[in-house]
């Protein structure tokens, strides 16, 4: 089965999403120096990961609502977090916001 543009894309971004976690916690800004359990973070996107790069159609919908929270958090953290903590936020919700509309466009295809 061919996998359409859409769906290369929302696997990318997911991808991208699940090692800006581990990083952002890990090495790039942590909350505390030398790492945090934060970077623990990024394992819960990691559910779903196979489903999409199978190109389930429920593993697409499900991880749009697991990426929710994360999407939230990015809002919130980079309003609030100096920098570069606050880069580091904006990029997760930009990736959140990327992973989302791609899915839909994915969805809407398949559906089609």
């Amino acid at each position: 089965m061919k996998r359409s543009l859409a769906q290369n894309l929302t696997c990318a971004a997911y991808i991208a999403l699940i090692l800006l976690t581990v990083w952002w916690e890990g090495y790039g800004a942590p909350l505390r120096e030398g790492g945090s359990a934060l970077v623990l973070k990024g394992l819960p996107l990691l559910l779903p990961l196979r489903g999409l790069l199978y190109g389930r159609l429920k593993s697409i919908q499900w991880a749009s609502l697991l990426c929710l929270p994360y999407l939230t958090e990015g809002l919130t953290r980079a309003w609030a977090d100096p920098q570069p903590s606050a880069a580091y936020a904006l990029a997760e919700a930009v990736l959140c916001g990327v992973f989302l509309v791609l899915g839909w466009v994915w969805l809407k295809r398949a559906r089609d």
